[in-house]
């Protein structure tokens, strides 16, 4: 060390790969953050391209280029400084332990990890796996207060039972609907074509969707699409295949036509104004599938520039 330095530099090359390269807590009885994120590596719910179990890893990974040391992140745009390390306090407690082939089990541990966040009085910021791993997710809010479910997403995920599978990333949406505590859905980025069938979206509107394809969301702009959903408490889930995969091949079931980089933050900066995010997953990141590694960059991105925004409008 050079006595010109005052700490470690800690570049995004150096280190264990954290999410933004925040502090790792292993006790999940000793997690005292603002927000705190964990990886959910399972994707034994996939129909097609396997892999998303990876994406944890790589997310976190990518994450380290955006990890700002001791400056915060600074918008010109908005003339704000996001997550200033002085002001948020932000953790990783690890990855769910997932047992291989046990889709209960493996569930059932997600569960318990974001009950322990929000016992912390943590935000919770799930990286998946697959989109099964939202039904754990929202299982988690048993006994909390209601809030209303917000999906970024190229498909419906609606399906209550196919092939005897309750719990496979076709079916969070449903699983959600079922819930008590979930007022309702609004779903976004919904296109072209698609395993569910005309019933199934008769079936969501009727259990309290609101659904809106990528062409839909842009033709009311994001203050619009934002003021769409009820105020009060929201659950927000991504699944980055709503993304066009031109910026988000590495995915198991790319869609083409979805939204670009702006159409999801702009729709994010508002509703984290509008509405009180108590929960976030981001799921269908699949590294194999991604060769340049652009995929994993964009979900970092979209997930602390989320964060920083929740923070910043908290407080």
């Amino acid at each position: 060390m050079g006595e010109y330095e005052t700490g470690r530099l800690n570049l995004p090359f150096v280190g264990i790969s954290t999410f933004g390269k925040y502090p790792y807590v292993q006790d999940w009885d000793a997690i005292d953050a603002d927000v705190a994120v964990m990886g959910a590596p399972f994707d034994f719910g996939t129909q097609w391209r396997a892999g998303a179990r990876f994406g944890p890893r790589g997310v976190r990974e990518a994450s380290t280029l955006f990890s700002f040391g001791h400056a915060g992140a600074y918008d010109h745009e908005d003339d704000v400084t996001y997550l200033d390390p002085a002001k948020v306090r932000i953790v990783d407690i690890g990855d769910a332990d997932i047992v291989h082939t046990d889709t209960v089990t493996s569930h059932a541990n997600i569960r318990y990890g974001v009950e322990k966040m929000l016992a912390a009085g943590a935000l919770p910021v799930v990286i998946g796996g697959d989109h099964s791993v939202n039904i754990p997710c929202i299982e988690a809010f048993e006994g909390q207060e209601p809030f209303h479910l917000v999906q970024i997403d190229a498909h419906l995920d609606f399906v209550d039972e196919r092939h005897g599978v309750t719990r496979g990333h076709g079916n969070p949406m449903r699983r959600a609907a079922d819930k008590p505590f979930v007022t309702g859905l609004t779903q976004i980025g919904i296109r072209n074509v698609s395993s569910t069938a005309k019933e199934g979206y008769a079936t969501a509107r009727a259990m309290g969707s609101d659904i809106l394809s990528v062409r839909q969301a842009r033709a009311l702009g994001a203050q619009a699409l934002a003021d769409r959903i009820p105020k009060g408490r929201v659950y927000l889930t991504i699944d980055i295949d709503g993304f066009d995969p031109s910026i988000a091949p590495g995915t198991g079931t790319p869609s083409h036509g979805g939204f670009g980089y702006y159409d999801v933050l702009e729709f994010i900066n508002a509703l984290v104004q509008r509405c009180d995010i108590v929960g976030i997953d981001l799921v269908e990141v699949s590294p194999d599938h991604d060769q340049t590694g652009i995929t994993s960059v964009l979900a970092a991105q979209v997930l602390l520039n989320t964060i920083g925004r929740i923070l910043h409008h908290r407080s």
